[in-house]
């Protein structure tokens, strides 16, 4: 995972909250309206995007509303196995090593 440079929480919310304003002006979409389709208050939708204390469901629910739910798929899909990393990992030893200098009778 990349460090975009949040100090703490709040930054990151903030800038979660910038961007789906972002993706609601580019679909020149009002708020009460994203609100209506959310099934949310448009005070809650204002909060998500001011970045001030939203809760997971309202960015679901905004976020389906949007029709961009592929910003979260990630979150929940589970790794794939690359089989070029397996090669890049060290193994453990496959051998015991023996004692020098004394005879195995």
């Amino acid at each position: 995972m990349t460090d975009m440079g949040f100090q703490n929480a709040e930054e990151l919310e903030a800038a979660l909250g910038e961007q789906i304003q972002k993706i609601r002006l580019a679909k020149n979409l009002d708020q009460k309206s994203v609100a209506e389709r959310a099934g949310i208050s448009v005070r809650a939708l204002r909060n998500l995007e001011a970045g001030r204390g939203s809760t997971i469901q309202t960015l679901v629910r905004v976020l389906k509303a949007l029709d961009k739910t592929d910003l979260i798929v990630s979150l929940y899909t589970a790794p794939s196995i690359n089989p070029m990393e397996l090669l890049r990992k060290p193994t453990g030893r496959q051998r015991a090593t023996g004692t020098r200098g004394q005879s195995s009778e």
